[in-house]
């Protein structure tokens, strides 16, 4: 494994060239210049692009740290493409959890295809609810969830088009397939004619139809052909007397043997986003999730979102692109960890356990309705070799947990708060609560399953609950009754609880503060919090290394991904590099999947900028006490003079305290102490966060504080005159006290070492966030500002320094410096450059 860090000056990507990007005169041109969208690349470009083809080759991975300014994007672009083009593999997949990095690898692919006689087809995946036209248009029964709803339409509408013994396959609207339109009649079960039909009896009577935009459906700027309400099956269509309601959209897909009539030349440069196919698919009565569906099976390129890769119920999606074919860049890397722990994790609240129970209870009450109702409930269950015994057994196991939950809630509120606290509910903590059901430091059984043994609830049980629930949503949906069921996801995450080791896998109650509106609850907790069961993922690494292996390689990428050596032993890179073909260790012979990795510094000119270590006393929850104005604390006295002194620099400047309880103190002290506006942001929503960062962009300079763990220290773009300087005070670790977070530790120390295990779990996530934030200020080759990390343990001789996590450049370029030598420093730097206002 190699671990080179680039340098260079920025030169810069040109205008876009309107030919090929290369002519091929010069013989020593390497071939991928060819697809490089621009005249000339950035300084590291060419490294980064040469580096990603060669590990591609050999089927390995690449993962590259580079900051704003290295053209990550289209460095990675260029050497997929160009291994695409030379036939090394069929596909690209790009992943990143980010929207505005979505939208910049469209406007990078367009820019390469906008050389390329013979562009590469892409496609810009989006979630279902965004392209349902009924859900979009918010025509669904409010109990029903787009998905719920739209899987419930594509069943009926699936039984409506199913082919008979007399039907003409190639009759009809079938002629009219576009995309994806050929059909093996031998394996085609459903009718297009049928299809066909479906979608004209759906379609408005020019004559008879109502023209009032009250009676279209119109989504995305386009009109339908079809009324706002969803239709019934004509009656000559079905056998009884209550037709079902069908999808149009979803017969007119059937109508076209599954084809689109979308294809990559509607897309700018034959880049497709929603902007393109959602519209085109609505305006042609076409399903515009089928047809996207359609289009990426068809791709050189589909970009999405971290669920379409790792998240297990999303990325069936995508499973006719992803093999050993498939080359992938995952952009924001650093994000890996924390947003596939959460994808992996299952959580099911008390709710939900009462409604998996009632949807058995249901059931039963049918079959006991007369000697007719059993028999015909009993031959439905017995399709899919369930017994109703079972479902019974399952609705009382369901019963049961639902008590032991409530139990479990009331004992542990009581030994923490005393038996008082439910004559005075405000007494109890305004945030969520973690409930452990074993000691996070120690792989035993949980409670629950413990409790649920000796009742009696063995494996047996358990492993059922999955088959038990579909086959009760099964044999209520073919009873005719309307219900929402959740008894099958249900059982699946119930066998998971079971199924899954204590080591990797850890379980606890969680409690959400979510104070009830109406206060009629089951229990006096309930009038404060919401409970669930969490089944929490500790290690994602095993995951990732499963889904890795099964692609043919790729590029894993960040601004902030240092240490390397770290992430790729908790991303799983590590495994693949050590295993040869087979699932075997690596040898002389079969040497395994190349893992290699980059690190490059900032390109931007350094003279345009200030990179201080302010060698503080340690800014720990020991040191620091209590965040409140009449404190007594000689820490918090040094960070006052700390915090005024960064807040009266010129321009704009965030300063990003650990948590919000901490910028809530240092924003309330900074109010009262600086002539600039000072604004304190919290945790919100989206809409509040949107309306404080335009507080903030607007008119002239102000102080924003921040949690450097919140949503505004990165993703943001703090492009142009933004953001001036920007302070990180103290090492932002979780709360290290949360058993879950415990959990993750020992997790880690199983896995790579109880000597590493705080590191790799803790201290480097934290310190990779500090370095987001102050990835904030530079965003281009002309921007000025002030970079600070506050706090000895940045300093390389602390106790406990975390100097060693930055990256090379940084423990180059940083400046450490006492807090009293700071104003003299801002006066000396922007005494040579012009003052922001």
């Amino acid at each position: 494994m190699s671990d080179r860090e680039g340098t260079g000056t920025e030169t810069g990507p040109a205008s876009a060239t309107t030919d090929s990007g290369g002519d091929g005169d010069d013989a020593d041109e390497p071939s991928w210049r060819t697809y490089f969208g621009y005249d000339e690349p950035y300084a590291n470009q060419p490294d980064a692009v040469e580096a990603a083809i060669e590990v591609g080759r050999k089927n390995g991975y690449l993962a590259m740290e580079g900051p704003c300014g290295t053209g990550k994007t289209m460095a990675a672009l260029t050497a997929a493409t160009t291994l695409v083009r030379e036939d090394d593999y069929e596909s690209v997949v790009v992943v990143t959890p980010v929207k505005q990095q979505l939208d910049q690898f469209v406007e990078d692919l367009r820019v390469v295809n906008s050389g390329l006689d013979d562009p590469l087809d892409g496609i810009a995946l989006v979630g279902k609810r965004d392209l349902c036209p009924y859900g979009r248009e918010d025509l669904f029964p409010r109990d029903a969830t787009v998905h719920d709803r739209c899987e419930d339409l594509r069943e009926d509408t699936a039984h409506l088009v199913e082919a008979d013994g007399g039907t003409d396959t190639h009759s009809g609207a079938a002629t009219d397939a576009a995309v994806g339109g050929d059909a093996d009649e031998e394996d085609q079960w459903w009718d297009p004619k049928r299809g066909a039909d479906l979608a004209k009896a759906a379609r408005r009577d020019p004559e008879q139809f109502n023209t009032m935009a009250d009676d279209r459906l119109e989504t995305a700027g386009e009109e339908s052909p079809y009324r706002r309400e969803q239709p019934r099956a004509p009656e000559e269509m079905v056998d009884g007397d209550d037709p079902p309601l069908y999808c149009p959209f979803e017969a007119d897909w059937y109508a076209r043997n599954k084809g689109s009539p979308v294809d990559f030349t509607d897309g700018e440069d034959n880049v497709l986003t929603s902007t393109e196919f959602l519209p085109e698919s609505v305006a042609h009565g076409t399903c515009p999730h089928r047809a996207m569906g359609v289009l990426l099976g068809e791709a050189d390129v589909v970009v999405g979102n971290y669920n379409h890769l790792f998240d297990p119920d999303s990325r069936p999606l995508l499973s006719q692109v992803l093999d050993e074919s498939t080359f992938v860049i995952v952009d924001e890397a650093h994000r890996l960890e924390g947003r596939v722990r959460d994808l992996l994790s299952d959580r099911v609240g008390r709710h939900t356990l009462v409604r998996a129970r009632n949807d058995c209870a249901q059931l039963l009450q049918l079959a006991n309705q007369s000697r007719e109702h059993e028999r015909e409930v009993d031959d439905r269950l017995a399709s899919h070799d369930v017994p109703r015994e079972a479902v019974a057994t399952a609705r009382q196991f369901y019963d049961d947990v639902v008590g032991w939950l409530d139990d479990r809630v009331t004992a542990h509120l009581d030994s923490e708060f005393g038996r008082g606290w439910e004559q005075d509910l405000r007494s109890l903590p305004e945030e969520d609560t973690e409930v452990p059901l074993r000691d996070p430091e120690t792989e035993e059984i949980d409670d629950l399953t413990e409790w649920a043994e000796r009742e009696g609830y063995g494996g047996d049980l358990w492993r059922s609950l999955a088959a038990v629930g579909t086959a009760v949503e099964t044999t209520l949906d073919e009873l005719g009754e309307s219900r929402q069921c959740v008894a099958a996801a249900v059982g699946a995450v119930m066998g998971n609880w079971y199924e899954r080791d204590h080591a990797t896998a850890f379980r606890e109650i969680e409690l959400e503060h979510s104070p009830s509106e109406t206060g009629a609850t089951a229990t006096p907790w309930q009038e404060v919090y919401t409970a669930g069961l969490l089944l929490f993922d500790c290690m994602p690494a095993q995951a990732l290394r499963t889904i890795f292996d099964e692609l043919g390689g790729g590029v894993l990428m960040s601004a902030t991904l240092e240490p390397l050596d770290v992430f790729t032993r908790v991303s799983g890179l590590d495994a693949i590099e050590a295993t040869g073909t087979g699932g075997l260790a690596a040898s002389e012979d079969d040497p395994g999947r190349p893992v290699e990795t980059r690190s490059y510094g900032l390109t931007f000119p350094e003279e345009n900028r200030a990179s201080w270590l302010v060698d503080a006393t340690a800014y720990t929850a020991r040191n620091r006490g209590d965040p409140v104005r009449d404190h007594d604390n000689r820490t918090r006295d040094e960070y006052e003079q700390v915090l005024r002194t960064v807040a009266r620099s010129p321009g704009n400047v965030m300063i990003a305290m650990p948590n919000y309880r901490e910028a809530a103190w240092a924003g309330s002290y900074l109010r009262d102490v600086v002539e600039k506006p000072v604004l304190v942001d919290e945790s919100s929503s989206n809409e509040a966060t949107d309306e404080l960062k335009g507080q903030f962009f607007a008119g002239p300079g102000k102080v924003l504080v921040t949690s450097t763990r919140g949503t505004l220290t990165e993703g943001v773009d703090y492009d142009g005159d933004k953001l001036h300087a920007c302070a990180v005070v103290g090492v932002p670790l979780v709360n290290i006290g949360s058993p879950r977070v415990r959990a993750v530790q020992a997790a880690y120390g199983r896995a790579f070492g109880d000597d590493v295990a705080f590191e790799y779990a803790l201290t480097v996530p934290a310190v990779r966030r500090a370095r987001q934030a102050i990835g904030r200020v530079i965003r281009g080759s002309d921007e000025v500002g002030v970079r600070m990390l506050v706090g000895k343990r940045y300093t390389d001789d602390a106790v406990h320094s975390v100097h060693e996590y930055l990256s090379p450049a940084e423990r180059r370029e940083f400046v450490r410096m006492t807090p009293d030598f700071l104003s003299h420093q801002f006066d000396s730097f922007w005494g040579d450059h012009d003052l922001p206002e």
